[in-house]
Parts: structure tokens; sequence; C-alpha cells
């Protein structure tokens, strides 16, 4: 058995998001990250051979897709992306941390 706090240690400045895998099996993982402020790169969408499920837990963010599709998820909403639908996240509230909770899944 595994325990945790999902909103524990959430440092108040970050350079760089903060990814951290909760739980990982064979066709699923759980990751915790941690923005503020952050976009995905500039240099490209993400573009994963697994599924995504995405729920926000605190603050807010921005995923757009590249067929032109843009997302804003508050606290408490979640989005399904599914594999190889190429996507980036656009934007991340810069005042306070966002937290999300992805499952990747196949």
């Amino acid at each position: 058995m595994s325990a945790g706090d999902l909103f524990a240690a959430i440092p108040a400045q970050l350079q760089e998001e903060l990814f951290e895998d909760i739980l990982a099996g064979e066709s699923v993982r759980i990751e915790r990250i941690v923005s503020r402020g952050h976009t995905s790169p500039a240099s490209g969408w993400y573009d994963q051979a697994e599924n995504e499920w995405v729920l926000v837990l605190r603050g807010a963010g921005r995923i757009e897709f590249e067929d032109g599709e843009v997302v804003t998820l508050a606290p408490g909403q979640y989005i399904d992306i599914r594999a190889h639908r190429r996507h980036r996240v656009s934007w991340t509230d810069p005042e306070s941390a966002t937290l999300w909770l992805a499952v990747f899944y196949k």
C-alpha cells in the first residue's frame, strides 16, 4: 500500500514545471504536475502514444489542440485526450500554483 498527499510539498517558486509520477503500472501511469505560469515548450506539440485524462485540482490552465480547439480548465474540470491528438498547454495561472492530475492509459 502507498499513501500520500497531492497538495503537499508544492514549491513556492518553480523555475520549471514539476512532473512527479504517483503510480506507474503496465497499462496506467498517474502523474502530478505543478505549474505556475508555465506553458508547453515552444518547440512543438505533445503527441503521446497513450490516452491522457487530465483533472485540474487547483489553479487554472488552458490546453490548445493542433486543430484550433482550446479548452480552459478550472478546479474540478477534466478532459480526456485521445492518443496522438496533438496538444499543448498554452497558459497556466501565473499568480498561483496550478495542480494537475494526469492519468495516462492504453
